[in-house]
């Protein structure tokens, strides 16, 4: 799997890069990782990335051009790797308005051979490069923050523990919350007791059927009482 990213700020993906288990998979080779800042593609001595908006408002907007040839370099460049018929990227957009990010759309994304983002700033992004190059637009939550670059690699970690030998057990990512469309259950280690608090006596005991009909249980709870909008859906799925 490889990562092409567009951004005005290449180095804060050093959180992703250099550190934790995305910087594990990378030196593995289980993933490659390119930046791509679009003032390198820009047609001006003062590399100009943003203009102001047409019909007035507020802020700046990222220009068309330099995020349409930053794209065109990134489609020659894996072309330098592949066949040209199979030299293509897809296209995502980190936006507030985005579909919401999933752990289904986690679990697509994490089938794909080549995904480039594009972080916007500012006000946002000239439609007219959306319309015509971009896939789809994510939003990692209802919330603004200053850039895409924090919502890219939010998304990007979480599509890396989907590839097979990122984690350290091949469980770890099946039983992660929203894996089966439910919360995770709550989770011990030792000591067995801690300022009164003793570890549930079905997890000391060893049954393991068990502690399975436990766990579910405590996610059923669990996703019943703190998101009943993913419990409902559940049922849902389930009545199927």
């Amino acid at each position: 799997m490889r990562f092409d990213v567009i951004t005005l700020f290449p180095e804060a993906f050093t959180a992703l890069t250099e550190s934790g288990v995305s910087r594990r998979a990378l030196v593995q080779g289980l993933y490659e990782f390119k930046a791509w800042n679009p003032r390198q593609f820009t047609q001006d001595k003062h590399q100009t990335v943003d203009d102001r908006p047409y019909g007035g408002g507020p802020g700046m907007l990222m220009m068309y051009q330099p995020l349409k040839d930053t794209v065109d370099a990134i489609k020659q460049d894996i072309a330098g790797e592949l066949s040209k018929e199979k030299a293509q990227t897809h296209v995502i957009v980190m936006s507030p308005q985005g579909k919401p990010l999933t752990q289904q759309k986690v679990a697509e994304l994490a089938q794909k051979s080549h995904i480039t983002i594009v972080c916007g700033r500012y006000e946002g992004i000239d439609e007219r490069f959306i319309n015509s190059q971009v896939d789809e637009e994510i939003a990692v939550g209802d919330f603004i923050v200053s850039g895409g670059e924090l919502p890219a690699m939010m998304m990007m970690d979480a599509v890396i523990r989907l590839v097979p030998g990122t984690l350290g057990h091949h469980l770890s990512a099946v039983q992660d919350s929203f894996s089966d469309g439910l919360l995770d259950c709550p989770h011990y280690t030792r000591p067995e007791e801690v300022d009164g608090m003793r570890v549930p006596d079905v997890l000391l005991e060893g049954h393991h059927a068990k502690i399975d009909a436990w766990r579910h249980a405590q996610k059923i709870s669990r996703t019943q009482n703190r998101r009943p909008d993913l419990y409902e859906v559940y049922l849902a799925d389930n009545a199927k």
